[in-house]
């Protein structure tokens, strides 16, 4: 592989004007990267928690159905007289300014019997004069949904209502309060939050209260996170507000709303999309959905909190309450109102409409203005202009300080914006791409430039051992990741029955074995100059012959399985020691041409070995069980490593081959091999002719003197079974003494 300076300028140019590319279109929204997003959540989440005043609110309090009101009180939904109470006891009590309820009265309550009076005033009593007297007499104590009504007359009460934007299925219960306005005229209604259906308040409820406001939130991000909430919302062409805006206008005398627009580029060339909303003296930015960023002032508690049951029962501090803004709502968690902010994971939903109110009040909303995007934009640009022109014209340390200053002054920057300026910036998109094309520098100029032989030699390092990876680093001309063919020899290596083994133990124990068998067995393929290929559970699969040619691969992949089966005595006497059950394995050796290189799919690369050669390999590993034998190789093996004594199994056809090989049992080297082992392997080799010959008797006669001598050998059962066949069911002229395996 050749590295030009000409290559280096180029790909380094090409790959951080790439990576900006994907940047900006992610920050001009023609592009979503999930991560970039979670990114700038998190930071965002951060920013806003170092950030929060982390004080309270005395001007807003929070009356609280909370998990004493519920146990004193009875559980939730409470009888309408009873909130007639309340509503009663904060406003001429405890002198209250303005109430808002995050709770919605969308079903009327029957519990005080007059709609079963009522039937039979209209039925069976309906001439009954005394009863129908009665019935005018009781009605007012009976109807506390009208109780509740009449509480809210006159007073400053904002209800609140709950809105679905995802389906149209669910039926409109109740009646929404006036409109702000009519969508049709507002050129920015069609990019507000759209209603589908509604569950608002009985007519009678709604009709008696100042106004209302909806309370839930389709503007939650794809987390879950509360980190925005809409202030309008457009329901059949017609304008409505949300529950803390209510609030807002009612405490402000209800002034109208005016809408501030601004020119965007968009589908129709410029459009005109929501900015702002302005109220009297207050001026209120939000987004072209018309959502607002929620100014959290800390985490909950950030408002005072007084249990629903102590204002009924008269004993909350009156000065707590006093002139306040009061909001009803819950933090008990059977009522599921809790929410997730960046605050805080379990947060009272009622305190989110409380914080909004509270940011409205002092003007402390953050906003994004109009020129922000082409500001990130262009923010993005200069920081590829400077990876790429400065950069790589400083020396190392000096760019490692110059980097450092743009990422501190840059987080600074963006926090000066929002704690002083209230704008929100993105934080995370420009960083990371600050460290992305910095990142890219480095590798370019240190590992392609400085280092790229040593680069070479670390790809392979998972592969091979560290001393040919220091050898291969020396030329980075011979070697290459690309695919190419060679003659080498591939080994397969497997435990028997390890499925077994494996049922009968726990899992990390499990595990700790199977380290115990690869560990061994991949320091003696390392020692033997192999290239481990891959795991497979318990299996290994190893080459010899690349990435660094070899003209010994095939001995050294012999000796290598060798020695496997020598060093599996000393792990059977550990995993005895520890009462691990006994384990053996079986080794298949194939020596043939391979297709080696890094092959796999853009998401995942291995250098790895393919071919016919290779898959042989596999099926004779999977012969040594039927043989009764650990290791099997081919017969091309055994002409490429002649200097070892194998003993011959058989003349086979594997499954999916027409052409026989043949196939042997390495017994080591020339001088390991005693006089006795050479005598059985001659009187082996002729009990091989003859049986090959169809001279079934001589081969009988011997291949029984060999199973009398070694009766835990298969290889001569295998035999003596077959001829025992054949003499009943003669295989023909034409038989060329193969036997055929129909299994791998």
């Amino acid at each position: 592989m050749k590295f030009t300076n000409k290559w280096l300028k180029s790909y380094r140019f090409l790959a951080c004007t790439l990576v900006t590319l994907l940047f900006i279109a992610h920050t001009a929204h023609w592009l979503h990267i999930p991560t970039l997003q979670r990114m700038e959540n998190i930071l965002y989440d951060l920013r806003l928690r170092t950030t929060v005043v982390n004080t309270v609110d005395p001007r807003i309090v929070i009356i609280d159905i909370d998990e004493e009101s519920l146990a004193k009180e009875g559980r939730w939904p409470w009888r309408r007289d009873k909130l007639a109470y309340l509503v009663d006891m904060l406003f001429d009590y405890y002198n209250i300014k303005l109430l808002g309820f995050d709770v919605v009265f969308s079903e009327p309550d029957t519990s005080g019997g007059v709609e079963l009076l009522e039937k039979l005033a209209s039925g069976p009593l309906q001439k009954d004069a005394d009863f129908l007297l009665a019935l005018e007499t009781v009605r007012p104590q009976l109807s506390y949904d009208d109780m509740f009504a009449k509480s809210l007359e006159t007073r400053p009460v904002v209800l609140g209502y709950f809105t679905s934007h995802i389906t149209e299925k669910t039926p409109e219960i109740g009646i929404l309060p006036r409109p702000l306005a009519a969508a049709d005229g507002l050129p920015f209604s069609s990019l507000l939050f759209k209603g589908k259906s509604y569950a608002a308040n009985l007519a009678k409820l709604q009709t008696a209260a100042m106004s209302g406001g909806f309370f839930n939130n389709p503007n939650v991000d794809e987390d879950g996170v509360y980190r925005r909430l809409p202030l309008l919302m457009n329901y059949n062409n017609r304008l409505y507000e949300a529950l803390s805006l209510a609030l807002f206008r009612t405490l402000l005398g209800m002034p109208e709303i005016k809408f501030v627009t601004g020119e965007h580029y968009g589908k129709n060339n410029y459009d005109s999309r929501l900015e702002a909303l302005e109220i009297e003296n207050f001026h209120i930015p939000v987004d072209e959905s018309g959502a607002l960023l929620v100014p959290y002032r800390g985490r909950q508690g950030s408002f005072t909190y007084i249990s629903a049951t102590d204002v009924l029962n008269g004993v909350a501090d009156v000065e707590k309450l006093k002139d306040k803004i009061v909001i009803v709502g819950t933090s008990a968690a059977g009522l599921l109102d809790l929410r997730v902010t960046p605050v805080q994971n379990i947060y009272a939903g009622v305190e989110v409409h409380a914080n909004i109110l509270s940011g409205l009040l002092d003007q402390a909303i953050k906003s994004r203005p109009n020129y922000i995007l082409a500001a990130e934009l262009a923010e993005l640009l200069l920081i590829c202009l400077a990876a790429i022109f400065v950069f790589p014209r400083l020396p190392a340390l000096l760019s490692a300080v110059v980097f450092g200053i743009l990422l501190v002054s840059g987080i600074a920057f963006n926090f000066y914006c929002w704690a002083i300026w209230n704008i929100d910036t993105l934080l995370a998109t420009p960083i990371t791409l600050l460290i992305a094309l910095y990142g890219i520098q480095l590798f370019f100029g240190f590992f392609f430039e400085s280092r790229k032989k040593k680069q070479m030699g670390n790809m392979f390092g998972q592969y091979i051992p560290p001393e040919l990876v220091e050898q291969m680093s020396q030329s980075d001309e011979e070697f290459s990741l690309k695919g190419e063919s060679r003659e080498m020899t591939v080994l397969f290596s497997d435990v028997r029955g390890f499925t077994t083994i494996s049922e009968g133990m726990e899992p990390q124990e499990l595990c700790e074995l199977i380290n115990g068998i690869l560990t061994p067995v991949t320091s003696v393929i390392h020692e033997s100059k192999g290239t481990i290929d891959k795991y497979i559970g318990d299996a290994i699969m190893a080459f010899w012959g690349a990435p660094m040619h070899n003209p010994q691969h095939a001995a050294y992949a012999v000796k290598a399985g060798l020695t496997i089966l020598q060093t599996l005595t000393s792990i059977q006497q550990e995993f005895k020691a520890k009462g691990w059950p006994e384990i053996d394995i079986g080794i298949g050796l194939n020596t043939g041409k391979m297709s080696v290189g890094n092959m796999g799919s853009q998401f995942r690369m291995a250098y790895t070995v393919m071919g016919d050669a290779v898959n042989l390999g596999s099926r004779l590993e999977g012969l040594t069980k039927q043989y009764g034998v650990k290791m099997i190789v081919s017969e091309s093996t055994l002409q490429a490593a002649p200097e070892f004594v194998y003993r011959e199994l058989d003349k086979v056809r594997v499954k999916g081959k027409n052409k026989p090989i043949t196939i042997y049992e390495p017994l080591g080297a020339m001088e390991d091999v005693s006089s006795e082992q050479m005598r059985i392997l001659d009187l082996l080799n002729q009990g091989l002719h003859g049986y090959r010959q169809q001279q079934w008797a001589s081969a009988q006669i011997i291949f029984e003197q060999l199973a009398r001598q070694h009766p835990d050998d298969r290889l001569y059962s295998i035999y003596l079974k077959r001829i025992a066949y054949y003499l009943e069911s003669p295989p023909g002229t034409d038989w060329d003494g193969a036997f055929t395996h129909t299994s791998k």
